[in-house]
C-alpha cells in the first residue's frame, strides 16, 4: 500500500532536491510557500496524510512556471467552495493540466483516479464534470505524446522506479 510520506520520500530525495523544494503533508487546506530567500527551500503542502493530495499539489507544481514558484500560491486566485457555475468553469480551465499529471502520476502507482471538483457545496452540473473529466484525459493523452516538462517527467520516472521496487 502506497502512503503519503512514500510520495514525500520519493519527491524529497530526488527532484525536491534538485529544485530546493519539500513536499509536505498535515495541514488542512494544500499551500505552496514560496522561498522566501534564494537559500531557502520552497514548500509544497499538501492536505493531511492524503497521497492523491500530495499527487495533485505536485502537478500544480509541475504546471507553475519559474516565476509563479517565487510567489506563494504561485500567486493564482482562489475561490473557496461553494463557487458560482462561472467561477466553476475558471476552476476547470485552470484544473485542466495539474490534473492530467496527476492523473498520470496516479497511473504510474496504480492508483484510481478521479477528477477533482472541489466545489461540494457549489452547484456542477454532470454533463460539465463529464466533460471536464474528459478534457483532463484527452491532455494527460497529449502530454504523454508531446513530452512532459523535465519536472513532471522526472516525477514521473521517480515514481514508475518506486513502484516497481515496491513489486520485488
Amino acid at each position: 500500500m502506497i502512503i503519503s510520506t512514500d510520495i514525500e520520500d520519493v519527491f524529497n530525495t530526488g527532484v525536491g532536491l534538485h529544485y530546493k523544494t519539500l513536499l509536505k503533508g498535515g495541514v488542512g487546506e494544500p499551500v505552496y510557500q514560496a522561498p522566501m530567500l534564494k537559500e531557502h527551500h520552497a514548500i509544497i503542502w499538501y492536505r493531511a496524510d492524503y497521497v492523491r493530495s500530495a499527487l495533485h499539489e505536485l502537478g500544480h507544481w509541475c504546471v507553475a512556471g519559474p516565476a509563479r514558484r517565487n510567489l506563494d500560491d504561485y500567486g493564482y486566485w482562489y475561490a473557496p467552495d461553494g463557487r458560482s457555475p462561472e467561477q466553476q468553469r475558471l476552476f476547470f480551465q485552470v484544473e485542466v493540466r495539474p490534473q492530467a499529471i496527476e492523473r498520470l502520476f496516479c497511473e504510474a502507482l496504480g492508483l484510481p483516479f478521479e477528477v477533482s471538483v472541489d466545489n461540494l457545496s457549489g452547484s456542477s452540473a454532470e454533463s460539465d464534470i463529464k466533460a471536464f473529466d474528459a478534457e483532463v484525459e484527452r491532455t494527460a493523452g497529449q502530454l504523454l505524446k508531446q513530452g512532459l516538462c523535465v519536472r513532471a517527467k522526472s516525477i514521473l520516472e521517480a515514481l514508475r522506479s518506486f513502484k516497481k521496487s515496491m513489486r520485488r
